[in-house]
């Protein structure tokens, strides 16, 4: 029997508006493809889709762009970072790669630069693929609420937002809430924290941290989009998430009440420990939704 396809990965750049956007691109068998946009978490970048764009590649063109601020992507230096522009920049993208339909692959903080994507342009929007991306007040948690609420003249709040962006800091966010840890691999958050400590990276992500609320405050207009598009949407959730628990999840059924929910018994980084049963998941969504 011979061994399931794996994909071939290019590894570009592309100038966008002076943003030097560094970007993982899947190079599929077939030229019509299925095309799935995969947008990442804090504090990651596109590497964290390695292992998925391995076992679906060769079937589907998968594209994950770092954004400003994150892995191999270089902004300016006067970049202004905030999630409009991180949208803005990804809009930018999707426009110089010529894409005019996609589905689309939330999560974490992929979740409301995509929302501001599909508000743009619905027309893009094949369908979502969601995991632990929020845009529900009941998917917040008790600590996530607390780190929206910093402000800069909030007392320690930037030295607050500095201790997340430790080690220490980095590998709890991968840790928590998964049942075996024989299972994660070290190299992510290893990664993440390489970059996280290039020159300029911690002040971008103070400057994001403190937006972060623009993002809570729109979550009632990406609700109505969801209500009035009905786009298809497969939703898998790590339930043991310390951000993002799992009435956030269900939360989309309200709106998207044909929505698929999957959820798995691990943490934040749900594809770092069920990558084999999340890709069969992701396979048959789009090609079920790719028509």
């Amino acid at each position: 029997m011979l061994p399931p396809a794996i994909a071939r990965t290019a590894h570009r750049h592309l100038d966008v508006g002076g943003v030097q956007v560094f970007y993982r691109e899947s190079l599929p068998e077939r030229p019509d493809a299925p095309v799935l946009l995969l947008l990442h978490g804090f504090p990651s970048g596109s590497h964290q889709f390695r292992r998925l764009i391995d076992v679906l590649g060769s079937r589907y063109r998968l594209i994950a762009p770092d954004y400003p601020g994150f892995g191999h992507t270089a902004a300016p230096d006067d970049f202004t970072y905030s999630f409009d522009r991180l949208a803005d920049v990804t809009e930018g993208l999707v426009r110089a790669l010529g894409l005019t339909r996609f589905v689309m692959y939330v999560f974490d903080f992929g979740a409301p630069i995509g929302f501001r994507l599909a508000d743009r342009h619905p027309e893009w929007i094949a369908g979502l693929i969601v995991q632990n991306g929020n845009a529900y007040d009941e998917g917040l948690s008790d600590g996530a609420r607390d780190f929206i609420s910093l402000r800069p003249d909030t007392p320690g709040a930037e030295e607050t937002i500095r201790d997340l962006l430790t080690l220490a800091g980095t590998r709890m966010q991968y840790e928590t809430g998964v049942r075996d840890l024989a299972v994660l691999a070290p190299d992510g958050w290893l990664l993440d924290q390489h970059f996280l400590d290039l020159p300029g990276r911690k002040e971008a992500q103070v400057a994001l941290a403190f937006d972060y609320h623009s993002n809570v405050e729109r979550y009632g207009r990406w609700q109505t989009w969801l209500r009035t598009h009905t786009p298809p949407m497969l939703i898998t959730w790590g339930v043991r998430d310390p951000f993002f628990p799992e009435p956030g999840a269900r939360a989309y059924l309200r709106d998207l009440p044909d929505a698929e929910l999957h959820v798995f018994d691990t943490g934040h980084f749900a594809l770092e420990t069920h990558l084999p049963e999340i890709a069969p998941l992701i396979a048959d969504f789009l090609d079920r939704t790719w028509k």
